[in-house]
Order: C-alpha cells, then sequence, then structure tokens
C-alpha cells in the first residue's frame, strides 16, 4: 500500500484537500483541478454529501486519483472504499481504522503530531503519515526535528494543515515529505460561487512551484537531534 501512496501521490506532490457542500458541483470542480495539473483529490468527510461527491468523481472522471479524508471511524473507512476511494486519510491514528483498511486493501495514511503518535502509527504497520495540523504544531521546522530519529525506519510525511505557497518549499525541502496537502487550491466559498478559472489558476501555479522548488532546491536530510550520535 505504501507502493501506492509513493507512486501516485508523491508524482503529484500537492493534494487538494476539499471539504464540498454540493454534490453537483462535483465534476467542475474535478474539471478544474485536472485542468490546473492536479489530478489527485482527497474528498473530507466533513460534509454531508462527501460519500456521493466520491463516488460522482469516481464514476464520471476515472482518470482522477480519488481520496476519502477525515475517516474517524471504521464505518467512514467502509463507505469511502464502496464509493470507489482509492485511498484514505485520517488527523489521527485509530487502530480499528488502519487495520480494517489493511483487510480491504486500502492504502491509508493516519494523522500524528508527536513522537509517541509516530511510534504507535509505526507499531501498527504504517510507514506513511500524515503531519496535522503542520503550521499549528510547529511547521516544518518541528517536522524535521520529528523526522530525525525515526528516519532509518523508512516513514513518510504528507504534511497537511496550514501548508501553503509561502512554505511549500520549506517541507519539499525534507527527504521525508513525500507530498503536502493543500487546503488553500479551492476554497468553500470558491467552490460555491463557481469560481473554477481561480481554482485551476492555483492549481497550475501550484504545479509551476514544485517544479521550480525541486529544480532549485535540493533536498536535505532532516535535522540531528541532540544525543542522536548516542542511539537517541
Amino acid at each position: 500500500m505504501l507502493e501506492f501512496i509513493e507512486q501516485e501521490l508523491a508524482r503529484h506532490v500537492v493534494i487538494p484537500v476539499i471539504a464540498i457542500e454540493n454534490t453537483q458541483a462535483a465534476i467542475a470542480l474535478t474539471d478544474a483541478l485536472l485542468e490546473g495539473g492536479l489530478p489527485v483529490v482527497e474528498i473530507t468527510f466533513r460534509t454531508s454529501v462527501a460519500a456521493e461527491v466520491i463516488q460522482t468523481i469516481c464514476r464520471d472522471r476515472p482518470n482522477m486519483v480519488v481520496g476519502a479524508g477525515t475517516i474517524l471511524s471504521v464505518e467512514n473507512l467502509e463507505l469511502a472504499k464502496r464509493c470507489g476511494a482509492k485511498f484514505g486519510v485520517a488527523p489521527g491514528t485509530n487502530p480499528q481504522v488502519v487495520k480494517r483498511a489493511a483487510e480491504l486493501r486500502l492504502p491509508f495514511v493516519p494523522g500524528v503530531a508527536t513522537p509517541s503518535e509516530i511510534e504507535h502509527a509505526l507499531a501498527l504497520g504504517c510507514r506513511c503519515l500524515k503531519f496535522f495540523p503542520a503550521e499549528a504544531a510547529g511547521g516544518a521546522a518541528m517536522l524535521a526535528a520529528l523526522s530525525a530519529p525515526y528516519q532509518h525506519t523508512g516513514v513518510k510525511f504528507i504534511p497537511t494543515g496550514g501548508v501553503n505557497p509561502k512554505n511549500l518549499a520549506d517541507y519539499l525541502s525534507l527527504d521525508t515529505v513525500i507530498a503536502v496537502g493543500g487546503t488553500w487550491l479551492a476554497k468553500k466559498e470558491d467552490i460555491a460561487a463557481g469560481q473554477w478559472p481561480q481554482i485551476r489558476t492555483r492549481c497550475r501555479e501550484a504545479a509551476e512551484l514544485v517544479h521550480k522548488i525541486r529544480a532549485t532546491n535540493p533536498v536535505r536530510t532532516a535535522a540531528p537531534t541532540p544525543g542522536r550520535d548516542r542511539g537517541t
């Protein structure tokens, strides 16, 4: 399952994270993302129509890699799978959800924000984790420090929450970051107003920014922590 995440999510780097209120806007939104060069999306279970939106996109735009976000229960996970979601994401780490995701063979990214949470997720067999809420939890500097003691495990992160064009380079400079979740690409108010050109432009600018960052900024390893040479 990690292979899917590394091949699909890491290939596109920026994952639009979207809470959508209107099923009727699903296809227009998807087309804006596709035309902007981001053929991957995370539809969060923060609205009552999330499942229907996931099902609609998977059916009518099969070239879109659709994931389900804010998975807080086994029921959420199973519904996402039935609707056609290709991956799942959660803000925290629920052992029951992790176990069920493995049974369903649905790539799943649980959320973490502390060393203990990282160790818990690793013990459950998870190697790709959502760092959330990224900026509120200390940003790229915090993630660099958190990554250091666990880098040898092969763990990877998808920081989400407060990531934007101004700090994107900071996150992508870390070799433990394979992708980021971006809520700035398609905001609720823009979706409600049908601002598809603006959303398309933001996606295109994000894709171009990623290319520029990767071309000019070398990826760096996680910052060492005090005492690491003594085995900590």
